[in-house]
C-alpha cells in the first residue's frame, strides 16, 4: 500500500511541477506551490487510480484528474487554516500558508489553486471526449462550492459550541469531505462512460469521505501533534460538532467500522479489481495522520 501511494503522489506531484512551470510567472507562484507541495498522501488520487483500475482507464488520465482534485484539496485547506476559520498555525508539518506569507497572500493563493484545478481539466493534453470532460467539471464545480467543501466548512464554524443532532453533523461531514471523494470515486466512471454505476459510486464516495472525517477527528482526539504534523485536540476546545462530540471515542470507532464493512459490501461484485480499493479504505480508518 504505501508503495503504491508513494508512487501516485510522486507522479501527481511531477505532474503539478510541470503544470505550474508553464504558468505565466507571477508573486502568486510561490505561496500557491507551498500549499500544495509536496502536500499530503495523495489518498484522493490513489482512489481515483483504484476506480479507475476497476473501469480499465489509463493512468496519465487518472493522473491529471487527481491532480484537479489535489489543487481543490489544498485551496480548501489553505482557506480552512486561516484566523476568520479554523485558525491553524501548522499544516503538514510546516507553518500554515497564511503564517508564512500572510492572509491576504494565503487567501489569493488558495482562490488561484482553486481556478487552476479547472484549468488541468480543459487542458486539450487531457484526452477523453467533449462531454465527459465537461460532465467531470461540472460535477467537480459542485463538490468544491456551496452545495459541497464551502457549504460544509460553513455549517462547521456555524455548530461549534452547539447540540447538533447525528443527521445534521454526518451532512455536514460529507459536504465538507465526502463531496470531494464523491468526484474521486465517480470521475472514473464517467470516464468509462459508465453512467450506470455513478449513483453507487457517488455514495460509496460520501461514505468513504465520512470515514476520512472520523479518521481525521480521531487523529485530533488522540493523536500526536508530532505525528500528525498540526496541533490536536482543537475540535473539543472550539467545541466542535463531530460524532466523537456526540457518540464518544468507543462508539465513534464503532460507527467507523460499521461504515467500512458497508463500502465493502458495495464493491465486493468487483472482484480482484477492487482489491486496492480496499486497501485504500483500510488505511483510510487506520491512518494515524
Amino acid at each position: 500500500m504505501k508503495k503504491k501511494l508513494n508512487k501516485i503522489a510522486k507522479d501527481t506531484n511531477s505532474f503539478l511541477l510541470k503544470f505550474l512551470s508553464k504558468q505565466k510567472k507571477t508573486d502568486l507562484i510561490k505561496p500557491m506551490k507551498y500549499g500544495l507541495l509536496p502536500g499530503g498522501k495523495k489518498i484522493r488520487t490513489k482512489l481515483i487510480v483504484d476506480i479507475g483500475k476497476i473501469f480499465r482507464i489509463k493512468y496519465n488520465n487518472l493522473i491529471q484528474v487527481g491532480a484537479a482534485v489535489e489543487c481543490i484539496h489544498a485551496y480548501s485547506l489553505i482557506h480552512d487554516d486561516l484566523p476568520c476559520m479554523d485558525n491553524d498555525l501548522l499544516r503538514r508539518g510546516k507553518l500554515s500558508t497564511h503564517k508564512k506569507f500572510g492572509e491576504s497572500t494565503a487567501i489569493l493563493a488558495g482562490n488561484s489553486l482553486l481556478t487552476i484545478a479547472f484549468e488541468i481539466l480543459s487542458q486539450n493534453s487531457f484526452q477523453i471526449d467533449y462531454k465527459s470532460k465537461i460532465k467531470l467539471i461540472k460535477l467537480l464545480s459542485e463538490c468544491s462550492g456551496h452545495s459541497g467543501i464551502a457549504g460544509g466548512q460553513y455549517s462547521d464554524l456555524n455548530f461549534e459550541g452547539k447540540k447538533i443532532s447525528l443527521n445534521k453533523i454526518v451532512d455536514m461531514q460529507i459536504k465538507k469531505t465526502g463531496k470531494l471523494f464523491s468526484f474521486c470515486c465517480m470521475a472514473p466512471a464517467i470516464m468509462s462512460k459508465k453512467n450506470n454505476y455513478l449513483k453507487n459510486f457517488d455514495t460509496i464516495g460520501a461514505d468513504i469521505g465520512l470515514l476520512f472525517q472520523i479518521a481525521d477527528d480521531l487523529i485530533d482526539y488522540s493523536g500526536s501533534s508530532k505525528v500528525a504534523g498540526k496541533k490536536t485536540r482543537k475540535d473539543l476546545k472550539k467545541g466542535k460538532a463531530t460524532l466523537i462530540s456526540l457518540l464518544g471515542h468507543q462508539n465513534t470507532i464503532k460507527y467507523g467500522n460499521r461504515i467500512k464493512y458497508k463500502i465493502f459490501k458495495r464493491i465486493n461484485n468487483f472482484g480482484k479489481r477492487s482489491e486496492d480499493l480496499k486497501d485504500t479504505i483500510k488505511y483510510i480508518l487506520e491512518r494515524k495522520k
